[in-house]
């Protein structure tokens, strides 16, 4: 398995199916609507694949914030299922640790649903802990994946 970082558009879009392992209801449409926007502001992709499959995916967001300086956020890690506990998500983790490490960043971020415990156990044997809550208000329930 190798780790490659998708730049164009062309290459995310061709990935669409392993997003839809997070959100089954994500259209190419709304999809393509999104990065358009997301690319614009310092985001960026890292794929697994094995061979030509893409077996894992995850977006990630370097910014900069008052209380830690440069970060990366992963956002959205997806491992297909038929891969998980093979590797994929632990290449995708160290690669993302090494490019922070390269942006000179102080930490690595993420967002982990509350029920996603196999997540949770991953990350805490990563070295990432909790800092704090991520509170959400709703304003437009039709707006979510």
């Amino acid at each position: 398995m190798i780790v490659r970082e998708l730049v164009e558009m062309d290459e995310m879009l061709a990935q669409h199916q392993v997003i839809c392992e997070l959100y089954p209801n994500l259209s190419v449409e709304k999809y393509k609507s999104m990065l358009e926007k997301m690319l614009k502001n310092s985001y960026g992709q890292i794929a697994v694949f094995e061979e030509e499959e893409c077996v894992a995916i995850s977006g990630f967001w370097h910014g900069t914030k008052i209380w830690c300086g440069d970060y990366i956020e992963l956002d959205n890690v997806v491992v297909k299922e038929s891969f998980r506990s093979k590797g994929a998500g632990k290449l995708m983790a160290d690669y993302l640790e090494n490019k922070a490490k390269e942006l000179n960043c102080t930490i690595l971020v993420l967002d982990a649903y509350t029920t996603n415990f196999k997540a949770h156990r991953f990350y805490y044997n990563k070295g990432y802990g909790p800092k704090g809550f991520h509170f959400v208000k709703v304003l437009d329930e039709k707006g979510l994946s």
